[in-house]
């Protein structure tokens, strides 16, 4: 076993824990951090690949904004950093999930295994990420920052909408 096998099992142990504690955790902040941990080991796992492109897009993307945006969500809404009630953890479909989950890994461990297809590498151009910097600055420029006007808007509601809650809450408080 190479270094490079050692650190990809640390990465993917890390990612699949993660990802665990993320949907089996009571704290939605703790859930959302979880989240967080998770989406960085997929982009270590990308880096170990050579694809630095998908683990810089997965860092900018999901870490730096989605990751982020559930964060501010969890926050600014009531209660959001608390935990949720006990009873509402956990439904009554647990067990046919769980049964579920085992039948489809059994599928996946006995279909897989039978499609060796051959592997052939793929040409890449050298300048694949200049041209897909080029399409979406040149083709996609408007409805990318159309989105990133939504997003905006959005967090500024959000932000106002929770606030004006807190003040209201204070007066009726005080």
């Amino acid at each position: 076993m190479t270094l490079t096998h050692i650190i990809f099992i640390v990465f993917a142990a890390i990612t699949l824990l993660s990802a665990l504690f993320c949907v089996t955790t009571r704290n939605m902040f703790h859930a959302a951090l979880y989240l967080v941990i998770s989406l960085f080991g997929v982009a270590a796992t990308f880096a170990m690949l050579d694809a630095s492109f998908l683990a810089a897009a997965q860092l900018i993307v999901y870490v730096g904004a989605v990751a982020i945006l559930i964060i501010f969500a969890v926050m600014l809404t009531r209660g959001g950093a608390g935990s949720l009630p006990a009873k509402q953890q956990f439904n009554t479909q647990a067990g046919l999930a769980a049964v579920v989950t085992v039948v489809t890994l059994f599928i996946l461990l006995r279909v897989v295994p039978f499609f060796n297809y051959p592997v052939q590498v793929a040409a890449v151009p050298i300048d694949i990420v200049e041209q897909l910097g080029q399409a979406l600055v040149g083709d996609f420029v408007l409805p990318f920052e159309v989105a990133s006007v939504l997003l905006l808007a959005a967090l500024i509601g959000a932000i106002y909408i929770a606030r004006e809650r807190r003040k209201g809450e204070e007066v009726e408080e005080g």
